[in-house]
């Protein structure tokens, strides 16, 4: 056992879901490899009084179900987890996939099923309003997608994940409190020029205690006040298929036209899922120091220090601008030189260009403040 997973796992139980005596906790594990970690996860949840529950499900596993499974068996799957979900008090997911391609081939319909009852009825309207933390493992096929050696990835991510995420929370407060005075919200870089409104919308500190690694706060952009052009420059993967140089085109709130590098039926599929799919959620600045480059998953690219991303999709209930959806979709835009730069404006100010936070409140968390 290597002893990371040990100080991991007790981080995750008492200081990112903050397991209490007598309360029950879900413990989603996918990946072979995860299994290292879901133990002492386990462990530590029954050394706190917690009561744990476990399940595997790796998608080697569950494609049996997913690629020939009709409508109403993904319908009654789905309130089957629901039911689950509702009857505990915290939720942690370990996803260490042996190949996250595995997918890749199933029908768009049955993935559509899929989502609407995974996300849909599970995990945006319940695991949300529950105590949770999800975060991936280092495993062999995720040192590759972010071609990296297996073992020094390894290093990365216990550094990345058992970082001071007290240090970095006290650091948050004041872009938290500006982007809560805030009302208009403009972004320019490479193929981008977009502005909205976040005003009224609470600002939420992202430090620890949901995502494992983490580093970002959120808001959203009030619903109807998008207008422009977004550029993502990062890639992102959907139902198996990986998507890169994807390109909204926004007109009071909605997706009205959407481009991408790959397969665009997938792009599009995804946003018609239902109504809200084609308006934005959630709006967030990365500030993880350590995390400098994607790797293609999306709980390690959307904290990069100096990105930023806008989601289609639902909105959290903590930053609530009234969007539902079964898709929350983090798309990541990185604004260092070294990726093209950019500036974010806030009411007219300048408070990041290229990356880097520029007044002297929000200076705490720049790279070179966090490390």
């Amino acid at each position: 056992m290597d002893p990371r997973n040990t100080h991991l796992a007790e981080q995750l139980i008492s200081y990112s879901v903050k397991l209490q005596p007598g309360e029950k906790i879900y413990i989603e594990i996918k990946g072979l490899e995860a299994m290292e970690l879901g133990k002492e996860i386990v462990r530590a949840a029954t050394e706190a009084g917690g009561v744990p529950f476990w399940y595997y499900n790796d998608e080697t596993l569950s494609r049996g179900f997913i690629n020939n499974a009709g409508k109403e068996q993904f319908e009654a799957w789905g309130q089957f987890h629901k039911t689950i979900m509702e009857s505990v008090d915290a939720y942690i997911g370990v996803r260490g996939s042996t190949n996250p391609f595995d997918l890749a081939d199933v029908d768009p319909d049955r993935m559509k099923w899929h989502d609407e009852a995974y996300w849909g009825q599970v995990h945006i309207p319940v695991r949300l309003q529950k105590k949770w933390c999800v975060l991936r493992y280092p495993n062999p096929a995720m040192a590759q997608l972010a071609n990296r050696a297996t073992e020094e990835f390894a290093d990365f991510y216990f550094r990345v994940c058992t970082l001071d995420y007290a240090k970095m929370s006290k650091a948050m407060d004041p872009l938290a409190e500006l982007m809560e005075k805030t009302d208009r919200v403009s972004i320019k870089g490479p193929g981008t020029d977009l502005s909205f409104s976040i005003k009224g919308l609470s600002a939420v500190k992202c430090d620890g205690g949901r995502n494992i690694p983490d580093g970002e706060v959120y808001t959203a952009p009030v619903r109807d006040s998008v207008n422009g052009v977004i550029q993502y420059n990062t890639a992102t993967m959907r139902g198996g298929v990986k998507l890169e140089n994807i390109r909204f085109e926004v007109k009071d709130g909605k997706i009205v036209k959407a481009t991408c590098d790959g397969e665009e039926s997938k792009l599009n599929e995804a946003l018609d899922i239902d109504e809200g799919a084609r308006y934005f959620g959630e709006f967030a600045l990365g500030v993880n120091p350590y995390i400098t480059k994607p790797m293609l998953d999306t709980l390690f690219d959307e904290k990069i220090g100096g990105s930023f991303h806008l989601t289609p999709g639902n909105a959290y209930e903590t930053a609530n601008n009234g969007n539902k959806s079964a898709l929350h979709w983090d798309i990541v835009c990185i604004q260092t030189p070294e990726w093209g730069g950019g500036e974010i404006r806030f009411d007219d100010t300048l408070i990041r260009q290229d990356g880097l936070f520029l007044l002297p409140e929000l200076e705490g968390l720049n790279p070179e403040s966090l490390k």
